[in-house]
This record gives structure tokens, sequence and C-alpha cells, in this order.
């Protein structure tokens, strides 16, 4: 199999460092790896298959060195930055918000819409889902596929890795602090986040919601290439490190009982269902560390005829975002060579 020079934009935050991971762990074919960072991190060593790497300097790299570019940054420097990536002859897989809602930039999840691959040579540019439209996405394909679906009501419950590095020592600071029965200061957060709640994630818009919410709308949609999916968000940050969660109910355009729906999910690609005494998943006990979409507590809704009720819960870190982008590059070197 032929090796690939990678670029990792972003290598020392933690969607980033997770992907480094699973690089080494899914024995992704590596040729020559270029870490790339802020000027702050440039010089800073990091560990891959055992052997040390240079950070270096995002804003003087050469991208002609690399074929593949797994940006792992913000809206801003995907912005600027993954275009020169592209225009130098690598495929770019993007984390960011920003290219998203491109027309010409497929939006991809392997397990539910491959086929998009097939347009990223329009830009070289690929788009990484949200952390959580992800596992919605795997989730619920099975049964859209089966029956359909009209409507989507969801409340998310994330946890403060999807903010980054300082979110959570946030998060571990403020619990120690009200412990020791300290004072607080909130930074990262609007509010106290330690033992708290806030149904607040990313910038409010015009219409009430949040952008966090908003991105499942847009995002959903886009996947299933079903612009009339009506879907009703609430996005909540809940002190967890790791692992989000989803509680969804969905309404079919025809009815599906719960011992159907068990049945299409239990082979479902990407999914993890949890049934028993105790038929759900936590991100802490069962999501934290692997790459399963896991879903329990299916039930039929008894306040609609064609309603059904799932809890969805994954890591954000990896299904979320790394393991997600690294699959797409997986199918890109099996179906696409030469790059």
């Amino acid at each position: 199999m032929k090796n690939y020079s990678i670029a990792i934009v972003g290598a020392t935050g933690l969607v980033g460092t997770t992907l480094l991971s699973l690089l080494a762990e899914r024995n992704f074919p590596v040729n020559q790896l270029f870490p790339l960072a802020s000027q702050q991190s440039s010089g800073k060593h990091i560990t891959f298959r055992g052997e040390q790497y240079r950070i270096q300097d995002l804003s003087s790299f050469d991208f002609t060195r690399t074929r593949i570019a797994f940006f792992c940054v913000g809206n801003d420097l995907a912005a600027e930055y993954a275009p020169k990536a592209a225009a130098a002859g690598n495929v770019v897989i993007d984390k960011s918000f920003y290219y998203r809602n491109h027309e010409d930039v497929p939006l991809l999840v392997p397990e539910v819409n491959l086929d998009a691959l097939a347009g990223f040579r329009k830009r070289n540019i690929i788009a990484n889902p949200n952390c959580n439209t992800i596992p919605i996405a795997v989730g619920l394909k099975p049964i859209y596929d089966a029956v359909g679906i009209e409507r989507i009501n969801v409340a998310t419950y994330q946890s403060v890795s999807g903010t980054g590095k300082e979110a959570v020592a946030e998060l571990t600071e403020q619990s120690r602090q009200l412990l020791d029965h300290q004072h607080i200061q909130p930074r990262v957060y609007s509010q106290q986040i330690a033992f708290n709640i806030l149904p607040h994630i990313d910038e409010f818009q015009d219409n009430g919601y949040t952008r966090e919410e908003m991105k499942i709308v847009w995002e959903m949609q886009k996947i299933y290439d079903d612009r009339t999916l009506a879907i009703n968000p609430t996005a909540v940050r809940v002190p967890v490190v790791c692992g989000h969660s989803a509680s969804v109910h969905i309404e079919t355009r025809e009815k599906i009982s719960t011992d159907q729906a068990l049945k299409i999910l239990a082979s479902a690609p990407g999914v993890r269902l949890v049934t028993g005494k105790f038929p759900y998943a936590t991100p802490v006990v069962d999501a934290t560390g692997n790459d399963h979409v896991h879903i329990g507590r299916v039930r039929e809704d008894i306040s609609h005829t064609r309603g059904l009720n799932l809890w969805i819960v994954s890591d954000n870190l990896r299904k979320g975002a790394a393991t997600n982008a690294v699959q797409i590059a997986e199918h890109l070197i099996e179906h696409y060579s030469p790059l």
C-alpha cells in the first residue's frame, strides 16, 4: 500500500492529539508526518509511533510537502489555510464549521453518505460534521432508510472537551474550588460549569436558537440530502469531561415498533445497541475511548402514533471528530488513489 505524507493542522489540540493516536491505532499508511500549530507551539515535539516529531509553524509551512491535510482548528485558520493546502495538491479534511454549508464541499459521515465523497475534487476539501451531528446521523440513518423520518426533536448533553483543553481545565479547577468552598470566576464559559448545566453552546442567532443548535439542522439536512427534514434542537453543555449524549425523539413517515427498530439498529454500521436491565450507555463508562455510536432507551412514543425515542452517546473526540476524519481518509486512499 502506498504511504502518504500527512499534515495535522492543530496537532496540539484535543482533536489533533486524538487524531495522532488514531492514525497509529488504525495503522494508517503514513510516510512522513508534519504536525503543525501556531508559532507559540512551534519547536516543541510530539511522539508518533515511538518517534519524536517537531511541531512546525503553520504560517510558514510549505504544503507541497504533503498529500493529505487534517485540519483540527477553528474557522478563521481553516478559511485562510485550507485553500492554500488544497491548491498545493492536498486533500483537506476539515473539522471546522467554515466549509460545512458550502455547496461544493462534501459534508461526510462514511456510514451515512459515502457517495458524497465523489464530489471532493471540486475544491479538494471535505468537511467533517459537528461532533453532535455525526452520532445522530449514524444512529438515525437506518430508520430513515427503512420508514422515513418527518421530524426530529433532539436535546444534546455535550461535554466540555467539545470546547477544548481550556474548558476541561476550567471544569477541573472549578470543581476543586467549589469543593474547597472557594470563589470561582468563569473564564471559558459564560457561567459556572462545575455542578451545573448551561443551555447555551455557541452564539445565539436571530431566531433564538444557538449556532450549535442550528448546525444540527443545517448539517443533518445536507448529509441526508433532505431539506424538508424538520429538526427542533436544544444543545446543553454539561459538566462531563468527554462524551456527548442526545435524547432523540423522531416522528416517522410509517409506523415502526420498538422491536422493529431494535432489529434494524442491531445490524447498523457503527452502532452498538444497548439492551438489557439497564438499556442505555453513558459517556464516562461506555463511550469514552471507543468509536461506537451507542444507542439505547429505544421505545415507542406514548404521545404520538408514529413516534420513537432513542438515547445516543458517543465519544466526541473520536467518532465525533477524529475517527470520522480518519475514516474519510481511509476511503479516499482505497477508492480514489492516486490522490
